[in-house]
């Protein structure tokens, strides 16, 4: 089960313009191949049906701590791309146009189908799809997927932040550029440990530091590249067993965390009249207070 706070990951700044051309290339680290949807959903699936959890105890904590920290990148990937589109249209009458600019945008889907927010679909507007999930069953063979999977996540993160400068889309990147290389290290480790192979040797792939990125440099230094958190109060403990020792890049002491993050306040999106949404005037906003009230007997 997953336990869920009204919180997201990080702080993401308030952004002053739009770019709803960013917007979509960001969609490509939401729904892409390489996309959170892909990290979240390969690891849950391979923890749903992880065979002989008690006796490989430590791997099967380490996917299972990694799928509830997903699960607050998809969220915090999605929020990103829904404030970038904050104020791409403007209220007016419907025969003034006011969604005009949409049409002349990369991805008219988020203005026709989305209510300009964030949705599983890539940078070209193609849906996330199951198939990009792996489950082989064999343990060896997971892992070095999920290794695979997250060095490919690296790379497009580092290629969308070349994108764009908008700083919510790097505020994003540059965090999830130090938590990924968490999982891609803890993978190399769990893959040494079954196998006898140093795997944290190819580290970091693309062969660029986090450091060299601005928004991601800040991470580093308040130690989250060297943190594994098991995103639960009380279980998966054993992942202790794997993520012990000293990080490959900078040779600090590993640690573990148990829980989660303290996160950030969920943004607060206003009103988008020219989209009729939420669609709750302040007339039908009183009048709703009134039932809920009678309901609740007051």
């Amino acid at each position: 089960m997953i336990k869920r706070f009204d919180r997201i990951a990080i702080e993401l700044p308030k952004p002053d313009q739009p770019d709803p051309n960013a917007a979509a290339a960001v969609q490509e680290l939401l729904g892409g191949r390489f996309g959170e949807m892909s990290t979240l959903n390969n690891y849950m699936f391979q923890s749903f049906g992880f065979r002989q959890s008690k006796k490989l105890k430590p791997f099967y904590d380490l996917i299972c701590s990694i799928t509830g920290e997903e699960f607050g990148h998809v969220e915090l990937v999605s929020h990103t791309i829904n404030l970038m589109l904050v104020g791409s249209t403007y209220p007016e009458e419907p025969d003034q146009t006011p969604m005009r600019d949409g049409k002349d945008k990369r991805n008219t889907y988020h203005f026709i189908a989305t209510d300009q927010m964030a949705r599983p679909f890539d940078s070209m507007g193609a849906a996330w799809t199951g198939d990009y999930t792996f489950k082989s069953g064999n343990l060896v063979q997971d892992l070095l997927h999920n290794f695979f999977l997250e060095i490919g996540a690296r790379t497009h993160k580092m290629r969308v932040y070349e994108m764009t400068e908008h700083p919510v889309a790097r505020e994003m990147i540059g965090y999830l550029l130090v938590r990924g290389g968490v999982h891609i290290v803890a993978y190399a480790k769990a893959l040494e440990i079954l196998t006898g192979v140093d795997m944290t040797k190819m580290v970091p792939i693309p062969n660029l530091s986090n450091r060299k990125f601005d928004a991601a440099r800040k991470w580093e230094d308040a130690g989250e590249g060297r943190k594994l958190y098991t995103f639960s109060d009380q279980d998966y403990k054993d992942v202790v067993q794997i993520w012990k020792g000293d990080h490959p890049e900078d040779g600090l002491p590993l640690e573990v965390i148990q829980g989660a993050p303290k996160g950030a306040p969920v943004p607060e999106y206003p009103e988008a009249e020219e989209t009729f949404a939420p669609g709750i005037s302040y007339e039908d906003f009183l009048e709703i207070s009134k039932r809920l009230q009678k309901k609740a007997g007051l």
